[in-house]
């Protein structure tokens, strides 16, 4: 006999390999998935999203969120920044207030967006934010939070674990444009 984990009921294999996780229960904090996965909100969330993969907001889900993932897509209630690398789908009802990263935006009617929208190509690049660094080819945390449009804690988080390239000055952390650009690139952020 085989002990192993048990299947939870609220996982579900759709095709081989590929999963669906569903959240309906109230959440608070950060979830980060660095493997592929279809997650599915249900319910509430508060906190930081860090997906690969699907994510869905549900009809109705209420999150509050900075989201970074790659194909997201949204029926329910966000409040929060979303950097979606490959799409976003807003489909009715949703309503989204926060600021939009992507390079691919789906509206469907009857879903509202209340926030700025920056479209990016599908490598990532974000060359209309490079007027951020000037001539000097690095930034501080807080121009790549902006850059990036993602929360400081994140970039410390990133930082610290050396996930993200970076170089440490006494106290401070510097982070060159082009190192993080091909970081971005290669898919590392999700």
């Amino acid at each position: 006999m085989k002990l192993g984990r048990q299947p939870n009921p609220r996982e579900r294999s759709q095709e081989e390999g590929e999963k669906i996780l569903d959240v309906d229960a109230s959440m608070q904090g950060t979830l980060t998935f660095k493997d592929p996965v279809n997650l599915r909100i249900n319910g509430t969330f508060e906190g930081t999203l860090n997906t690969k993969g699907n994510l869905t907001i549900g009809e109705t889900a209420q999150v509050k969120a900075t989201i970074t993932g790659e194909t997201v897509v949204i029926a329910g209630e966000v409040v929060g920044n979303i950097v979606a690398g490959v799409e976003l789908r807003l489909m009715a009802p949703a309503r989204l207030v926060g600021d939009v990263e992507t390079p691919s935006l789906v509206v469907q009617k009857g879903a509202t967006l209340q926030g700025r929208l920056n479209m990016i190509n599908a490598q990532g690049a974000r060359d209309e934010r490079a007027h951020i660094l000037g001539d000097r080819g690095t930034m501080n945390v807080d121009e790549l939070a902006s850059y990036l449009a993602v929360e400081k804690t994140l970039i410390f988080e990133w930082a610290e674990s050396g996930k993200l390239p970076a170089v440490r000055d006494g106290k401070n952390w510097r982070f060159e444009k082009n190192k993080v650009d091909e970081w971005v690139a290669s898919g590392k952020i999700k």
